[in-house]
């Protein structure tokens, strides 16, 4: 989904939504772990995502993106959010954890620079759908401290949610909100 916008005699800007998942699982030790892809054109580890199609919500998008990259359903944990009020009389989508703006260079989708605006949410492996289209790893959070070929940015989000995720799937599994 893209939108173009400018305000004066300013340069218009594309801004294309994006959804990026950081997908966590325990491991056979009981270790949480978070998929990480590898994306060539970076040359690094990511977590999974890509472009917002049309008709398509961000939620609905991030769940796309991990089955096709990493070859499993999720189940997304909706970020902190202020309820809605009783009686509202709309069916609410998963609220992504983050919303942040990065510049992009051009790409399939985009041929000139342009910015993401990427939803990011945390999810729960919820099991194993096909063989994944790109090559993934399951990182621990010291493997992922110390892995030189993790985008910066992913590193300090994801060592943000390693550091809440027992809590956050605890509260996930007894229903209530995280």
């Amino acid at each position: 989904m893209s939108a173009a916008f400018g305000t004066g005699g300013r340069t218009a800007v594309i801004k294309e939504a994006t959804a990026t998942v950081f997908v966590f699982r325990r491991s056979e030790d009981e270790v949480w772990r978070v998929a990480m892809v590898w994306h060539r054109r970076f040359a690094g580890w990511i977590p999974p995502g890509g472009h917002v199609e049309p008709a398509e919500s961000a939620a609905e998008a991030a769940v796309r993106e991990v089955a096709e990259e990493v070859g499993c359903r999720v189940w997304l944990l909706g970020g902190p959010t202020t309820p809605l009020p009783d009686g509202f009389p709309h069916e609410p989508v998963v609220a992504p954890w983050w919303i942040v703006e990065m510049a992009a260079s051009p790409d399939n989708h985009t041929v000139e620079r342009h910015v993401h605006v990427d939803h990011v949410f945390v999810g729960l492996f919820a099991g194993e759908v096909a063989p994944p289209e790109t090559r993934v790893r399951w990182f621990s959070a010291g493997e992922l401290a110390e892995g030189a070929d993790v985008a910066e940015d992913s590193r300090l989000q994801a060592k943000e949610l390693f550091a809440g995720i027992d809590e956050i799937a605890a509260r996930a599994a007894a229903g209530g909100s995280v």
